[in-house]
């Protein structure tokens, strides 16, 4: 049976059968107590796992860290936003009266012309300081909290 005609089939299927999917899919029995809607939902999300791939490295940290923030039950905690930044983004900062206007790369970052590998190495030189490219461009704030400035 192939993946789309197996998804399709999950809904109708009794109990047992789905108890014998976990079983193959899993290597271990279903859980006891799970409604059939769930074991339906989590097999077909493990079988297009196993034909397709899974989450990459960087989302599964990412719901990492939103789990560890919810887990603390506090209805304040911060889940920080993460920017993602596209090739083709612009990225505008204005400083000491002047608007600098840095163009994402596949590969690095274009300003002025030039070429750069890192935010950080432009930042450095728009101000002849060390700082931090995210921070300085608005991708992430002083508290650590990436995109929250722009999240407002």
């Amino acid at each position: 049976m192939d993946i789309g005609d197996l998804l399709k089939a999950l809904p109708e299927m009794n109990r047992t059968a789905l108890c014998k999917q976990w079983q193959e899919r899993f290597n271990k029995p279903a859980p006891d107590g799970v409604r059939k809607e769930l074991l339906v939902r989590m097999l077909a999300y493990r079988i297009q796992e196993q034909a397709y791939g899974g989450l990459s490295a960087k989302s599964r940290r990412r719901l990492d860290e939103m789990a560890a923030a919810m887990s603390t039950n506090d209805p304040k905690a911060a889940i920080a936003n993460i920017v993602e930044t596209r090739s083709g983004t612009q990225l505008i900062r204005s400083w000491r009266g002047k608007t600098h206007t840095v163009i994402v790369q596949d590969a690095g970052y274009q300003y002025e012309g030039h070429r750069y590998r890192s935010l950080s190495e432009i930042a450095r030189h728009i101000t002849g300081t060390q700082w931090s490219g995210p921070l300085f461009f608005g991708l992430k704030s002083r508290t650590g909290k990436k995109g929250a400035d722009l999240a407002k």
